[in-house]
């Protein structure tokens, strides 16, 4: 049967692209139905408070950076986008003087311009945010050495995904965007092998960090929550993590505070996670096959799927 054409961007793949009985269903839950949905596998967290989500967020970058030892090498992959948790990561860890030189980190995504990644000095740029809010502030005597963190070149993304073989990526950590991304893991295009349908969750999978032609919705959503709205000064492109490392990772840790994505989207990938509803158009939807992985939600940031005029 034919697949429903986007509704935000024909030229794309994305969630609207789904049969229409799964969107309803999605819409249809209640936060007490997503409870529900935790299986082996997909654990669900809710959160009273957005002091006991960001503070639960920053913990789970300590456990794991301070686990690490030089036989052992561990650590944590993290995003920009929250980015709430890192001054809090950066103040456990100065304030209980917790000894992370043996940690390791690795960013999820850089935008990408120009024939690179952006510039350091970008306001844009994710690793300056990672630097600026959380890891330039931990006190020199504490914290790992700069070959610890894993930020994505351009000229080094090989090098990139071998240093998960190196250390071990104990979570991975993220947001979860509009286009029902991890990272920078958007569906692709609607065109060449991809026309008629988007591509079998197996080939998606295969994919490891690389460049990434961003989906509008994307572009859109980082102008809003980044950019100050200015839509032109987001990159089309961005380096990614990509399922290849992720599936390296021990556990996925999506964090849902109300703000990346709305309330359908928090339902609807919780939805096909639990139910194992794998389809490309939503790339989280993948995660159904990582054998740990676990939702955390602040529950007042949930909202509710109808019709509302302001």
């Amino acid at each position: 049967m034919m697949r429903n054409n986007s509704k935000v961007a024909s030229g794309w793949w994305d969630y609207t692209t789904l049969d229409p009985a799964i969107l309803n269903d999605a819409a249809g839950l209640e936060a007490e139905d997503l409870r529900q949905l935790s299986r082996p596998g997909f654990a669900i967290k809710f959160y009273d408070t957005l002091e006991s989500f960001y503070l639960a967020e920053a913990l789970e970058y300590v456990d794991c950076l301070s686990k690490s030892t030089a036989d052992r090498p561990c650590g944590i992959c993290g995003p920009v986008g929250p980015t709430e948790q890192l001054p809090l990561v950066a103040q456990i860890i100065n304030d209980l003087d917790i000894d992370v030189r043996e940690g390791h980190f690795w960013a999820m995504d850089e935008w990408y311009a120009e024939g690179k990644e952006v510039a350091i000095d970008n306001p844009l740029s994710f690793a300056k945010a990672d630097m600026d809010l959380c890891f330039s502030r931990i006190k020199p005597s504490l914290r790992m050495p700069n070959r610890n963190l894993h930020f994505l070149r351009a000229d080094n993304v090989a090098g990139y995904t071998a240093s998960y073989d190196d250390s071990e990526c104990l979570v991975m950590q993220g947001g979860q965007g509009e286009t029902k991304h991890w990272a920078f893991n958007d569906p692709p295009e609607r065109t060449g092998a991809y026309a008629s349908e988007p591509p079998a969750p197996a080939e998606y999978r295969k994919l490891s960090a690389r460049v990434v032609k961003l989906h509008p919705m994307t572009i859109i959503q980082n102008a809003r929550t980044s950019g100050g709205g200015v839509v032109s000064d987001i990159p089309s492109y961005a380096l990614s993590v990509g399922p290849v490392e992720t599936w390296k990772t021990k556990r996925v840790s999506i964090w849902h505070a109300g703000i990346h994505d709305n309330p359908f989207g928090m339902r609807l990938t919780a939805l096909m996670i639990s139910k194992r509803i794998v389809d490309s158009s939503v790339p989280m939807s993948l995660l159904a096959d990582h054998p740990d992985v676990k939702f955390n939600y602040f529950a007042g940031g949930l909202g509710k799927c109808k019709a509302e005029m302001h």
